[in-house]
């Protein structure tokens, strides 16, 4: 996460939004501006603003990282996001660092998973406040929650209650072990974070240097990746709700995700009989494929290939390399590994990263290991849209988060509005569900609303 100080980026590489003419519950949102290179790229086959999912609306009642980071990618697409937030907000509003005062204060954690969506705050205790998620799903496609088992059902919300309001709802969760509905896991009621899916769904077991301690990846992959999956399984159901009228049960669970992932320990194990164990930066069965000290950083190389070998040891000046019987294959790379990467490092650690990827780049697969400081910089983002600014209401900050990945050449996607104040679209929410607005003062001062 960005704090304020690294937000005065440079060179013209980050892109900013700009206030939308139109006012959200009273305050300028922040639109995005496509970056000229890229509307320049796409210009000629662009034949839609509207996102692939344009019509689509999603009923959003995650918190935390798995769950927004699914409904996310839907209103990265164009999807009509519902977030339904409790009175007192998704908890990781304040997760820092954070800006602004009172109802306006959130960090960027919350804004890099939020952007795109309306927030509406119901008290989903209440029969009021079910009625009005009720009111909810009847005219939504999609609902998508991660709580724990049982806690919908406590709230007399659960697919079964829901499905009878609308029988075409696509009804999608996430679950540590998922849901007995699909599967009964023996750890069906434990809680769980990206730490423990991580950890029991073997990426621990294969990540960290082969004498040192079972390593996690930085990044929350054991949400993200479970959240992938999930997006790809509600769409896939909504393709089939739209031809049977039907809907369905969908669900993800975070250890089978990671599994999932880590399927390679599978069939290594399946066939050889033996854990694999970890193994730093190298490759388990390609070489050399790991990263390299160079005279200022690091530089990933990847020369998996005899032929690849062959063009790195004549870049490196030592064309003999791909004769020597220790490196003539990728096996052979792989069963000295130590030595495969010390030649390698021999060449590397006199050059700067830049340097090697000059030498090898568009020939061998090479790449610096980089800093976000550098990212921002490298016009390959800026290319992308792969950095992308929002405003913060109630300040002058903006907060650069990360773009969205997935591109069309015909449709518009990406980071059209920021993350939404708790609340900000319950009155325009409500009027589109029928309520009046004497209806909707009552329920707010009533504290069934916010």
């Amino acid at each position: 996460m960005l704090g304020s100080d690294a937000l005065i980026l440079t060179e013209g590489r980050v892109r900013s939004t700009a206030p939308s003419t139109a006012p959200c519950g009273g305050r300028t949102v922040a639109a995005s501006r496509r970056s000229p290179t890229l509307a320049r790229n796409r210009g000629a086959h662009m034949t839609s603003q509207d996102g692939p999912l344009e019509g689509l609306r999603v009923v959003d009642l995650t918190h935390m990282l798995a769950g927004p980071y699914t409904t996310m990618l839907l209103a990265d697409m164009g999807a009509d996001v519902i977030k339904v937030e409790p009175l007192r907000g998704d908890f990781i509003r304040t997760a820092g660092p954070t800006f602004g005062e009172g109802d306006e204060r959130f960090g960027g954690y919350f804004h890099s998973v939020n952007r795109n969506k309306r927030s509406i705050a119901i008290d989903l205790r209440s029969d009021e406040g079910r009625q009005v998620l009720l009111d909810l799903v009847r005219r939504s496609d999609v609902l998508v929650e991660n709580f724990r088992v049982g806690i919908m059902e406590r709230l007399e919300l659960g697919y079964e209650t829901l499905r009878q309001v609308n029988p075409k709802l696509v009804y999608a969760c996430i679950r540590g072990f998922g849901d007995p509905k699909t599967g009964e896991s023996p750890y069906v009621d434990w809680p769980a974070y990206d730490v423990i899916a991580q950890a029991m769904g073997g990426f621990m077991s294969i990540t960290g240097e082969p004498d040192g301690e079972p390593m996690k990846a930085g990044p929350g992959v054991g949400d993200i990746f479970a959240a992938v999956l999930l997006s790809t399984g509600i769409l896939a159901a909504v393709r089939q709700a739209d031809r049977s009228g039907q809907g369905q049960f969908v669900d993800v669970g975070m250890y089978d995700a990671i599994l999932s992932l880590t399927e390679r320990i599978v069939y290594q194990y399946s066939i050889t009989g033996q854990d694999p164990e970890r193994q730093g930066n190298a490759h388990p069965l390609f070489g050399p494929f790991g990263v390299f000290r160079t005279s200022d950083s690091w530089v990933a190389i990847a020369a998996p290939t005899d032929r690849d070998w062959g063009l790195l040891t004549e870049a490196m000046g030592r064309p003999e390399l791909a004769e020597d019987p220790r490196f003539t294959t990728t096996t052979n790379r792989v069963r000295n590994e130590k030595d495969t990467h010390a030649v390698i490092t021999e060449w590397t650690h006199g050059l700067t990263s830049a340097e090697v990827a000059g030498i090898i780049g568009g020939r061998i697969p090479v790449g610096p290991v980089q800093t976000i400081s550098q990212i921002i910089k490298d016009p390959h983002v800026a290319t992308r849209d792969m950095v992308v600014e929002v405003e913060h209401p109630g300040t002058d900050h903006k907060v650069a988060i990360a773009g969205t990945p997935i591109k069309f050449d015909r449709s518009e996607v990406g980071v059209r509005r920021r993350a939404p104040l708790l609340g900000e679209h319950t009155a325009d929410v409500m009027g589109e569900l029928g309520y009046g607005a004497e209806d909707v003062e009552r329920l707010r001062q009533g504290d069934i609303i916010a």
